[in-house]
């Protein structure tokens, strides 16, 4: 995806609509819920909400979920995703998912030493090793707004980190002062799957999906040729050239709105049986191997 696009089941849509973020950014954030918009700096004011009171520690048991809005230079959209026991805080998540790619989540990739901080950054450690000490120093606080930071969002406050936390702080903020929310049904995670390579296009479709908070959050609907070149980008590279052809609109244009109506429909829409629908404004091309492909992928989630 070239912008975002979230949705979460109906107890997460709580969220504000976030303007300037542009067609697939609203839809996403309006479905995202607990969106951290404008959430106070930890400076400012401590999360709060009827019961939840990190004076005294005690927060209302349940799942709590937040996003911020999308990192438009990097794709990349930080949640928060914590777990409260006995009133307390008991785990934390801070992670991210990739509004252009979808599939691993932030840490993941990181873990499999693909976001490269220390080698590319020159960091003292990886970023899944500077969020866990972020998340352990919330977890002892009990209160985002213990984690300080300036201007450019970085913090003194947890030894070690030197990477933003002003993300993480907001979304923590936000899910707190929202409230418990109700988990999805999948495993969080990154997944993948892909159809046969069609002979006659030199095509074969792949579909990257991610989960978060037990929801899909995220999806990319392409397709790799013999180069093993990706389909959406070479669309956008002029490469596809359908407009060229004679059509309204580049491949990379009308699979977005394929990925958006799945987004927030969460199913396929009505399809003819050359896969082609006429339920998505705008949308001529095949598109029903995208969704069966979906729900392909999402069998390793359950």
């Amino acid at each position: 995806m070239k912008k975002a696009s979230v949705i979460l089941s109906s107890a997460l849509v709580l969220g504000t609509l976030l303007a300037g973020c542009g067609d697939n950014n609203n839809a996403a954030n309006n479905a995202a819920g607990n969106t951290a918009t404008n959430a106070p700096a930890a400076s400012e004011a401590p999360a709060t909400n009827s019961g939840n009171t990190a004076e005294t520690g005690q927060y209302q048991d349940g799942t709590y979920f937040a996003t911020v809005p999308v990192d438009a230079e990097t794709g990349w959209q930080t949640f928060a995703l914590l777990t409260v026991e006995g009133g307390k805080i008991t785990a934390a998540d801070w992670n991210a998912f990739n509004v252009n790619n979808a599939g691993d989540l932030k840490k993941k990739v990181s873990e499999d030493g693909k976001y490269g901080l220390v080698e590319k950054g020159g960091a003292q450690a990886e970023w899944h090793e500077q969020a866990a000490k972020a998340e352990a120093f919330l977890i002892e606080k009990q209160d985002p707004a213990a984690i300080a930071f300036d201007g450019e969002g970085h913090t003194d406050a947890v030894s070690g980190v030197s990477v933003h936390v002003n993300d993480f702080v907001e979304a923590a903020t936000a899910a707190l002062a929202a409230g418990p929310v109700e988990v999805g049904p999948y495993k969080d995670g990154g997944y993948h799957a892909e159809g046969e390579m069609d002979a006659d296009s030199g095509w074969k479709s792949t579909v990257d999906v991610t989960v978060a908070g037990g929801n899909v959050v995220a999806v990319k609907f392409s397709g790799l040729n013999a180069n093993n070149e990706d389909k959406k980008q070479y669309s956008i590279d002029g490469k596809y050239g359908m407009k060229a052809g004679g059509a309204s609109a580049e491949w990379h244009e009308e699979i977005e709105k394929a990925e958006d109506y799945y987004l927030q429909n969460g199913a396929a829409p009505t399809l003819d049986a050359e896969g082609k629908t006429d339920a998505i404004s705008g949308v001529s091309i095949h598109v029903g191997e995208y969704f069966t492909l979906v729900e392909k992928a999402l069998e390793g989630a359950k």
